[in-house]
């Protein structure tokens, strides 16, 4: 007989753009393993006790586990390329590595749903994790952030999408997962508002209204963001797939977008970061940093929901 071979289900990293998002980042208590198992086994069932509240909300939560708990939690080998946020330092800006465990990337069209299941999950993790990092985030206007540009529009569609964002038969023990990384960063809209329209596009290069891409500078010369984000080897461009939300407290003087990429393989989004502080050619950093500084820094690891189901 031919063995039976369990189909896997992929998280929901390709979840549809919602309009609110909650991006829960935890460190684990190392001697508390079995409360956060049962916890993250178990975060279909959460999502299905808060969601079938209002079906159309499209309710979701994709889990990510980081490298210093893996073995201890899942009891399997690291993914092939899981490793701890390199710090990326260049002439100017600093990409900075901050301590995560665990993600919980909540989703819906909802600002309600999302706040529930956060507040039930961290109830049932109790004491065995600590709070680094929690950003609520909003969709803002048609998908632009509060710098005034449309955000994620390159991202990959169709069949390109799990292409892009799921590990295949290069590590088959971690096949259906994606690599995430997460950054907060900070905006000065004082000073990015300072500038003229032009002058924002040619950081950007996108045009501010309609989002249509500008051509590239002369090799050698400052690239723009669009161009500094984009990954091309000999096998062509590598797509990311990017879920970033605005968020921001104007009483506080606090604006900010939440970088949240999910990939394939770990190594192109490092490779942009590398490209956007150290600079192509080094020296020559992404000017949008001038603007908004990055405050954290963590990779994740999402596996399958068949693998989390399985640590049960």
């Amino acid at each position: 007989m031919s063995e039976r071979r369990v189909p896997i289900a992929p998280q929901q990293v390709d979840a549809p753009l919602t309009r609110s998002a909650i991006f829960l980042v935890l460190t684990v208590d190392e001697t508390r393993f079995d409360d956060v198992r049962a916890t993250v086994a178990g975060i279909e069932d959460i999502v299905k006790s808060v969601g079938f509240r209002d079906l159309d909300a499209r309710l979701s939560c994709t889990v990510g586990v980081g490298s210093r708990i893996w073995r201890g939690l899942t009891g399997h080998p690291l993914p092939a390329e899981l490793h701890p946020f390199p710090e990326v330092s260049g002439g100017a800006h600093t990409a900075v590595s901050t301590p995560g465990d665990l993600l919980f990337h909540i989703r819906a069209e909802r600002p309600d749903l999302c706040f529930e299941l956060e507040r039930l999950i961290l109830e049932q993790l109790g004491t065995a994790v600590t709070v680094e990092d929690e950003v609520s985030g909003f969709r803002y206007f048609d998908a632009r952030d509060l710098l005034g540009f449309v955000d994620g529009s390159a991202n990959p569609v169709g069949p390109d999408l799990p292409e892009a964002t799921l590990v295949g038969a290069e590590d088959s023990a971690s096949a259906g997962g994606s690599y995430v990384v997460v950054q907060k960063y900070l905006h000065d809209l004082d000073a990015w508002q300072s500038l003229t329209t032009e002058q924002q596009e040619a950081v950007i290069g996108r045009r501010k209204a309609d989002n249509i891409e500008l051509d590239d500078a002369a090799v050698g010369t400052q690239q723009a963001h669009k161009t500094l984000a984009t990954i091309t080897d000999e096998s062509g461009e590598h797509d990311i797939l990017r879920d970033n939300m605005p968020f921001g407290r104007p009483g506080a003087g606090e604006f900010g977008t939440y970088f949240i990429g999910y990939s394939r393989r770990l190594w192109v989004i490092e490779q942009m970061l590398q490209r956007m502080f150290i600079g192509d050619p080094p020296g020559l950093h992404d000017r949008i940093l001038d603007f908004s500084v990055a405050h954290t820094g963590t990779t994740f690891f999402a596996p399958s929901a068949t693998f989390l189901s399985s640590l049960a």
